[in-house]
């Protein structure tokens, strides 16, 4: 309650329906409401609330954020956990005061519980899954008390979701080479065998690249011009590798196929079928 004097919002009217005065403003913080999940918080996630805090001369923002239930309930798994999210959002720097256990739609009395002079967020029409409504601002914009922020292009949790299962196999590889075990990456007996053999492959491909390169260099300088010899030398090097994959390949496929066999139902004694 501290905070809430000190931006003077008991001086402000109790009913919604009820603005700040035009020249009250200056005198008190208008306090704005924005809301959402924040999860993986991002520069995206702090532009917008750069605009909810720019949106008047004088702004106390009021940051909501959902709880793990209510998410997971109606939008679906999350990263990062509640407090995660929460603990994120207080370290925005455009952030006054972080609401957690925020509802998922904004109701009459939450706005008067908090008293929300403007919601702020994206104009784009959000189903309300719960059922509740249409959209789950569909009420602050019905008493005109909705405000505007802009999204940032090319940047949202899922594009980040998306670049990482992108390149799955070289997080892994990568945290696997720093010493996790495949079972802090949630990675099988075969799987880890996998990317290991194909680690070695990467590294390699890029010593032979690099020994390439040194052999051109050379070659160069001392004025070899024997082309046909250095494509062929070339050629033979792709061709190791080609081969060197292919024994990669029937080496996996061994060892799924013992893994299979070791775990198949032994047949029983032909003298017991009879029985």
């Amino acid at each position: 309650m501290t905070k809430r004097r000190q931006c003077g919002s008991e001086s402000s009217p109790a009913g919604v329906s009820a603005e700040p005065e035009e020249g009250s403003r200056s005198d008190r913080p208008v306090r704005v409401y924005a809301d959402g999940i924040y999860d993986l918080f991002h520069f995206g996630h702090a532009r917008s609330l750069e605009q909810a805090k720019k949106l008047f001369p004088n702004t106390y923002l009021l940051v909501g954020c959902c709880n793990d239930e209510i998410t997971h309930r109606y939008k679906g798994k999350t990263v990062m956990t509640e407090a995660e999210r929460y603990e994120s959002l207080r370290h925005c720097k455009w952030v006054d005061e972080v609401i957690p256990n925020a509802p998922w739609v904004i109701t009459k009395e939450f706005v008067e519980k908090h008293m929300i002079d403007y919601v702020a967020h994206d104009s784009l029409p959000y189903a309300d899954a719960s059922g509740a409504g249409n959209d789950v601002y569909e009420f602050v914009k019905a008493i005109g008390k909705f405000k505007e922020t802009k999204r940032t292009d090319g940047i949202s949790t899922s594009d980040v979701i998306m670049r990482i299962l992108k390149d799955y196999n070289q997080y892994v590889m990568r945290n696997l080479a720093r010493g996790y075990t495949r079972k802090d990456l949630g990675v099988s007996y075969v799987k880890e065998k996998q990317l290991r053999v194909n680690m070695g492959i990467t590294k390699l491909r890029q010593k032979v690249k690099e020994h390439q390169e040194k052999f051109h260099t050379v070659a160069k300088t001392a004025g070899i011009v024997h082309n046909e010899w250095l494509e062929n030398a070339d050629r033979w090097v792709a061709g190791f590798l080609e081969k060197f994959e292919e024994g990669c390949h029937i080496m996996e496929t061994a060892i799924k196929d013992r893994i299979q066999e070791r775990w198949r139902p032994k047949s029983l004694p032909q003298e017991q079928l009879v029985s």
